[in-house]
């Protein structure tokens, strides 16, 4: 290899480093220990959003039938969570990127990024938002708009740096948001009896079993479906098992059965009022913290799907730093002006398309395999595969009949039901293609083998 080349190549590398591996693979010396990952994991499921999702169960259900749903709904989103996370691990690529060969197509994965980016970039302007008003109603002085800029601007300077900064500031709010619902609980439940407590009735108006588990499932759905935005800087797939069973475990039943007592004690879900009141200045600012923690991944992830649809679409490879400015400068704007708050609505509308987009990734990876073979080899020559197909009208047609499963479907968990719908349609008909395909007679003497191209751009 001559000085030019190496030089070039450096170069490049050192590029992809920057945009943290955006559009190509996630190099094994760029990999990180599972605890580091696993503390990001954790700051994402012990959120704010868990609380919150602990408080209502704790307000409409008694205190085992509200362990009974998280139980269900846990187990539901390990699973997915664990299965996504392998193929990030083994493929170390984006969720969008690792669409194009799961299911979806080149042009298909477009649109998982755009729903991603989409999805995510609401989220975070409608979570900027919610801490822009407690640090209002904490602080006053400033009006909540500057709030909005400070917060927004903050996490937006944190995900421009990536995965690196993103882990510190794990490191940072994980612990102080424990210490939160510690010094919360002693100071909530101090004078009521834990015993009373599990045997009464639920204060507010009765959930059923799948109305609370639908919203443990359904708040985390997105999380799990970006987790190969993560799991690909871990370095083997044990450690994603190891990582979902310890942080979903924990982050479900520590932080959700917490808010379910504070709520039964409090006799109210407004989690916010329970902490401001009991925990005072301290609790508003851990609980400011613990709303960034989340946000700096709604951002990061929003901002590599939008990346890959831009590549995908216009065949730009811009900057990961540069779109997240974009559009972290985009969510804070319209969070500052009070803009984002109606479109939470909305946002639940599109969430319900994000399901089914796991089922199919779950679906071809692990069943159909279809580019399992194409997978394997570039990874092993550390490139993408260089043959992509376009559109694959099957995962297209399996979305949106899962879509209105889960929409219009009223029995058991709709999350779940359009998940399964979309898993089951697309391995039944992948399969029953794939047999197809294989009856089919050998080509003619005169052709050649296929020849598939390995390329580093993956475009």
């Amino acid at each position: 290899m001559s000085a030019a080349e190496s030089g070039t190549r450096t170069a490049a590398g050192s590029s992809e480093a920057r945009d943290d591996y955006a559009l190509t693979r996630v190099p094994e010396e760029a990999r990180r220990s599972w605890v580091s990952v696993a503390v990001q994991r954790f700051g994402q499921v012990s959120s704010f959003q868990q609380f919150l999702v602990g408080a209502v169960l704790g307000f409409g259900m008694r205190f085992w039938d509200a362990v009974l749903a998280i139980t269900v709904g846990s187990v539901m989103l390990e699973t997915v969570t664990i299965l996504l996370g392998v193929a990030g691990v083994r493929e170390g690529l984006s969720t969008s990127v690792l669409a194009r060969w799961s299911g979806f197509g080149r042009k298909g994965s477009a649109l998982v990024g755009l729903l991603i980016a989409l999805s995510l970039a609401g989220w975070f302007g409608v979570q900027n938002g919610v801490f822009a008003q407690g640090m209002h109603d904490l602080a006053g002085g400033c009006p909540q708009w500057v709030w909005a800029l400070l917060g927004g601007a903050v996490i937006t300077v944190i995900t421009v740096y990536g995965f690196s900064m993103m882990a510190w500031t794990a490191y940072l709010t994980v612990p102080a948001f424990l210490f939160l619902a510690a010094f919360s609980v002693v100071d909530t439940l101090r004078g009521h009896s834990l015993t009373a407590l599990m045997e009464a009735p639920p204060p507010g108006p009765a959930l059923s079993l799948a109305e609370g588990t639908t919203l443990v499932s359904g708040a985390f759905i997105l999380g799990a479906i970006m987790t190969p935005d993560m799991t690909r800087f871990n370095r083997r797939p044990a450690d994603v098992v190891k990582q979902t069973l310890i942080s979903v475990t924990l982050g479900e039943y520590l932080i959700g059965l917490t808010a379910v007592l504070l709520a039964q004690a409090a006799r109210t879900a407004d989690i916010v009022g329970i902490i401001t009141t009991s925990s005072g200045v301290l609790g508003t600012l851990i609980l400011a913290t613990a709303i960034l923690k989340i946000n700096d991944w709604n951002l990061y992830s929003s901002s590599l799907g939008l990346v890959n649809s831009l590549d995908v679409l216009f065949g730009r490879q811009v900057s990961r730093r540069s779109v997240t400015v974009l559009i972290g400068a985009a969510g804070t704007a319209l969070s500052a002006v009070g803009i984002m708050d109606r479109f939470t609505d909305f946002l639940e509308t599109i969430g319900i398309l994000a399901p089914p987009v796991a089922g199919i990734i779950i679906a071809e990876y692990f069943v159909v395999r279809r580019f399992r073979g194409e997978l394997d080899r570039a990874r092993r020559a550390g490139v993408l595969p260089g043959n992509q197909q376009d559109w694959m009208p099957l995962s297209l047609v399996c979305w949106a009949a899962a879509a209105l499963v889960g929409k219009f479907v009223d029995q058991g968990i709709p999350t779940i039901n359009s998940l399964l719908a979309a898993f089951a349609l697309y391995a039944v008909a992948g399969r029953v293609r794939t047999a197809r395909t294989a009856r089919r007679p050998p080509p003619s003497a005169g052709a050649g083998p296929l020849d598939i191209t390995l390329t580093k751009a993956g475009g």
